[in-house]
């Protein structure tokens, strides 16, 4: 059985949003038990020259509903955060990316194979196929991305393990 691009991505993908969700939940429920401001979560950063817990969360969502917005258009580009994110904010957009991630429609997306993506950052153009787009750069940015935002709470004390990571995975008779 040949495996689609909606396998690929959105399969992918709505694995481990639900998943950042529940450790964000897990985050702020910390936060508060621990009167800590949720806010100062969002400049935190695993080393002071990577980007903080905000640009991981964004990021999340780019390279997840972001990354099929760019193989509908034929282009992508790096994130542009916007200002005034909180972590309130931050638990919304990752509601939000599940949510429109489970709407999108199998045939269309796989409709989307084989076509042409060009990640665009400046004077940078990469070209892609659609698939490849997936597997060799929105993937591995997506996973990046929600594992270093992991990593910031649990540098934190949040206790979160493996399995707040995983998912639920996609196991036989699912």
């Amino acid at each position: 059985m040949a495996i689609s691009l909606y396998d690929l991505g959105v399969k992918s993908y709505l694995q481990l949003v639900p998943a950042v969700s529940r450790f964000l939940e897990k985050g702020r429920s910390y936060c508060e038990e621990n009167n800590r401001d949720l806010d100062e979560i969002l400049e935190l950063r695993l080393i002071d020259n990577m980007a903080p817990f905000t640009f991981q969360l964004f990021s999340v969502a780019h390279h997840s509903v972001g990354a099929i917005n760019g193989l509908k258009t034929g282009e992508f580009n790096p994130p542009k955060v916007p200002p005034g994110l909180n972590y309130a904010s931050l638990q919304e957009l990752i509601s939000n990316a599940e949510s429109e991630l489970k709407a999108l429609d199998m045939d269309m997306i796989n409709a989307l194979e084989g076509g042409d993506v060009i990640f665009k950052m400046g004077a940078t153009s990469l070209p892609f196929t659609a698939e490849d787009f997936i597997l060799s750069f929105s993937l591995p940015n997506f996973y990046f991305h929600a594992t270093t935002a992991y990593d910031i709470l649990r540098k934190e004390g949040v206790p979160l393990g493996k399995m707040d990571f995983l998912g639920v995975m996609r196991m036989k008779g699912n």
